[in-house]
């Protein structure tokens, strides 16, 4: 793997530009392997797996062994077991070491262009010009808050889970949890024990238990009901709109830890939140736990909806030769998990190899 920090302005020439080098973009990168198509992988991190160690301290994956395994080589774990955010880091680090793949580290993408020989990518070092390139940045780029964030009171401390990494960061006194999604759960699960928490709930969820009678649910659910139910179908639809929270329940939080259950958080009165309708509270600490956007401003080529999300099919592009890889339901439930990438990336590789074999008939030909 090369740094990209010292290096000249140079210019160079790739087959595929892949865009990103988590989970996506490194099974992407095998899958290319596999099938003899030149690319090189992309990323603004300092190291594989940046992503997983930034996040906060007592982070787990939902998914237990053997259900993360990304193509080509087994998750090491012990069976059952729900890896830890470092180790999931280290088993990507790992995966690029095994298999030799072309990682440029501290190598940010400023700009993606469409050019009369295929693309531009552009970092501050270097010109990257392919026939294909593939976005697998990943869903998790932009932190997200409201805006009446900016109308806490100087006393309150505010902090995103972007930047959360445990309770020591946190001022003693109450804790107003922002977001009941599978972070925000997780974390509230945390600062309990030792705080007065509440937590905002913005609207209804899907609570799925991590065992259902000493059996694993992901045994049916993620091995093979989630790989069935693709995006396309009624019952996909409708489950990609659904925030889905594993593990435990808002009913197990509130009778085991003693957290308080609230309303959405919808502004200030005064030096109070207030949830729900009428509800206001006081309390010292607040975690966003409030997601995250995309951000495509630096992709200069038209495949966004007015929402800015990429239209697209099951990664594929309008556009030839332009791809996405690592979206939510990109196409089934499976698509932004570490062990259900692999689906993903074999198909996205399968259209790029395509592509690859036309490109060499029609030059034969002429």
């Amino acid at each position: 793997m090369q740094d990209e920090r010292a290096a000249p302005v140079t210019t160079e020439r790739h087959e595929v530009v892949v865009i990103g080098s988590g989970q996506a973009g490194l099974a992407l990168g095998y899958e290319l392997a596999l099938r003899q198509v030149p690319f090189v992988i992309l990323d603004q991190s300092p190291r594989v797996g940046h992503s997983w160690r930034t996040r906060w301290d007592s982070l787990t994956l939902f998914t237990p062994h053997p259900y993360n395994d990304l193509p080509g080589l087994r998750f090491p774990a012990v069976r059952g077991k729900y890896p830890t955010k470092d180790e999931a880091a280290d088993y990507l680090e790992q995966y690029a070491a095994t298999f030799g793949l072309p990682v440029r580290l501290n190598c940010r993408v400023t700009a993606l262009r469409r050019v009369s020989s295929g693309y531009l990518v552009e970092t501050a070092t270097t010109r990257f010009q392919a026939n294909q390139v593939v976005v697998a940045t990943g869903p998790f780029q932009l932190p997200v808050r409201p805006a009446w964030s900016d109308d806490l009171p100087a006393h309150v401390f505010q902090i995103h889970t972007s930047q959360y990494r445990n309770a020591e960061q946190l001022p003693p006194g109450d804790v107003l949890v922002v977001g009941a999604g599978n972070s925000g759960v997780q974390i509230a699960a945390e600062l309990a024990p030792s705080r007065t928490l509440y937590l905002s709930v913005g609207k209804r969820l899907l609570h799925l238990p991590q065992r259902v009678i000493d059996q694993r649910l992901f045994w049916r659910l993620y091995t093979r009901a989630a790989r069935r139910v693709a995006i396309d179908s009624r019952l996909g639809r409708w489950l990609s709109h659904q925030d889905v929270l594993f593990g435990t329940s808002l009913r197990g939080l509130a009778g085991e830890h003693g957290v308080s259950i609230v309303g959405r958080a919808r502004g200030m009165a005064g030096d109070r939140v207030v949830v729900g309708r009428k509800r206001a509270i006081r309390v010292r600490n607040v975690v966003w736990a409030t997601g995250y956007v995309s951000d495509y401003r630096w992709v200069e080529v038209p495949v966004f909806n007015r929402r800015g999300a990429p239209v697209h099919r099951r990664g594929v592009t309008a556009v030839p030769g332009l791809y996405f890889l690592g979206l939510f339901w990109q196409q089934s439930a499976r698509s932004v998990m570490l062990g259900g990438i692999g689906d993903d990336a074999t198909f996205i590789a399968s259209q790029i190899a395509a592509r690859v074999r036309g490109d060499t008939v029609m030059r034969r030909l002429r």
